[in-house]
């Protein structure tokens, strides 16, 4: 079908020129065939953010909070966090902080050291603990009891 415009377009579904009416199998192609750009985060300044929680803070009417956020284009749930933020650490509460999880702490030589000490001692008494076992099963076999000791300090 062609418009008073001379443009080609589509007849829409279920219309007579369609053949039966039957619907169509799919979707016109959108005019604009460009891939539109991913929406990215809005960046607010320490400063910007300062003075928005102040101007919230001196509205006094009815209503102003509300206009003051449709003039600023944000919403009332990031005011509450701004507000809230600005209250407990002041202006550097507001300042941008980065995403994602905290970097890990590197560890202190010192740290190293006694990590690598544990691990030494472990594999020790891991040794330790293999031999007196088997001196134990070698016991039992041969049928010779074990001496008890009453004290801990005699060895």
């Amino acid at each position: 079908m062609i418009d008073p415009n001379g443009t080609r377009t589509v007849p829409r579904e279920g219309s007579p020129e369609r053949s039966a009416g039957l619907p169509s199998r799919g979707t016109v192609p959108a005019a604009d065939p460009e891939v539109l750009a991913r929406a990215t985060r809005r960046c607010f300044s320490a400063d910007y953010k300062q003075r928005i929680v102040q101007e919230a803070d001196a509205c006094t009417v009815p209503g102003q909070i509300g206009s003051l956020l449709r003039r600023e284009g944000i919403y009332s749930s990031i005011l509450a966090a701004w507000r809230r933020e600005f209250r407990k650490h002041s202006v550097d509460g507001l300042a941008a902080k980065t995403r994602g999880p905290a970097p890990k702490a590197r560890p202190s030589s010192r740290e190293l050291l006694l990590e690598r000490e544990n691990r030494a001692l472990q594999k020790r008494l891991a040794k330790a603990e293999a031999v007196i076992l088997f001196q134990k099963r070698v016991h039992e076999v041969l049928a010779i009891p074990l001496k008890l000791h009453e004290t801990e300090g005699d060895d």
